[in-house]
């Protein structure tokens, strides 16, 4: 039993926000031992960390799982400014502040879910989509950028019990997005004044909505993930040009219901998406049919639509329809109690659909031919 081989296990102990070992962020400091009772310092990133007390607990339990040590006194402390600064700028790594991390040689697949029209569940599907992928073992990042209409957190159930979501852990001039269900999220309803049980609004016009998400992108730190899923408003206004002209080699999936009012609205926004040189790589139906018990199939919004879309947009490129999602009464009751379909009821036909889908995204990932790859020495 030596010093070292408890600092080896406390350094191990990953930070719950910014995943990653505590000895790689220099969160650990002096480890002193003497008869089996283990004095470890370790330095949190500000003041009033929200995950102290989960760092705490861990740093102890990794400390006792040493042999031989038999009682552990953890003392808490916080970065020195030169401390987080020197921090911050590992973290971004060769970035500069402000830079946009998610260009074109990024290794991170990013993909806009859109839909012509609101109310055909997109952020629903967007949500559920996110937790299937991170169930299949990819690291996932999802930015709700649907300003004006913000539903992400409600339905990832990051709400506290008045329904307000946690604001995300500043870091200097990075933010830590909060995460349920191993997807890291980020919205603005993370930024609506506190303090009012009352669900906030935001009335926003095109340079506040551009600054927005052009934040979301350069000041929240996602870290090293393999998806980065947008949930975008519905329409082909403000939002969806800035997406466009900020990420314009991102892949656009469009989501419509089998209705043909919704299906003729929904390949505008697929065409837009195009005019920003995006690639629409594949269309969802949302609503389509429900088996009955006895067997036969309501289709209550018709059929054909995620059809129709896909053929529509097939003209320069194919563009598959990646699935069917149908009717569930779980999908939509799990959705208003803030639980993923995928997670609360795996086997219902709506999150079997959904899970079928990531596998076809997940399948079809970014390819490296003409990027150039971003290696450091360390």
């Amino acid at each position: 039993m030596t010093a070292e081989a408890v600092r080896a296990a406390v350094s191990a102990v990953r930070d719950p926000e910014l995943r990653q070992p505590l000895g790689d962020l220099d969160m650990v400091r002096e480890i002193d031992l003497a008869d089996g009772r283990a004095r470890v310092g370790i330095a949190l990133t500000i003041v009033g960390c929200p995950a102290a007390d989960r760092i705490e607990r861990d740093v102890r339990s990794a400390a006792l799982s040493v042999p031989g040590v038999t009682s552990v006194d953890v003392a808490v402390g916080v970065m020195t400014p030169a401390e987080r600064a020197a921090l911050t700028s590992r973290l971004r790594g060769d970035r500069a502040a402000r830079e946009n991390p998610f260009g074109p040689d990024s290794l991170t697949r990013v993909i806009a879910i859109t839909s012509g029209k609101g109310g055909v569940g997109k952020s629903t599907l967007t949500a559920n989509l996110a937790v299937a992928l991170a169930r299949r073992g990819l690291a996932v990042g999802l930015i709700d950028a649907d300003v004006h209409g913000f539903s992400i957190p409600g339905l990832l159930g990051l709400v506290d019990d008045d329904g307000l979501p946690p604001q995300p852990t500043r870091i200097d001039g990075l933010m830590l997005p909060p995460i349920a269900h191993d997807v890291r999220t980020i919205s603005i309803g993370m930024f609506l004044p506190r303090g009012s049980s009352a669900p906030g609004a935001v009335a926003w016009r095109g340079p506040m909505l551009h600054r927005t998400v052009s934040q979301f992108l350069t000041d929240v730190y996602f870290g090293d993930i393999d998806v980065l899923l947008i949930d975008m408003p519905p329409g082909t206004g403000d939002v969806a040009i800035s997406v466009g002209q900020l990420l314009p080699h991102a892949d656009v999936v469009v989501v419509t219901t089998p209705q043909s009012a919704a299906a003729d609205v929904a390949v505008r926004s697929g065409l837009v998406a195009r005019q920003t040189g995006q690639r629409v790589v594949g269309v969802i139906e949302n609503m389509a049919a429900m088996s009955l018990p006895d067997g036969t199939l309501l289709d209550l919004f018709g059929a054909g639509g995620g059809a129709a879309v896909a053929a529509a947009l097939s003209a320069d490129a194919d563009v598959p329809l990646l699935g069917s999602v149908p009717l569930s009464p779980a999908l939509r009751g799990d959705a208003d109690a803030g639980v993923p379909v995928v997670v609360a009821h795996p086997d219902d036909p709506a999150a079997q659909a959904i899970g079928r889908i990531a596998d076809a995204i997940a399948r079809d990932g970014r390819g490296l031919s003409g990027r150039s790859l971003p290696l450091r020495v360390r």
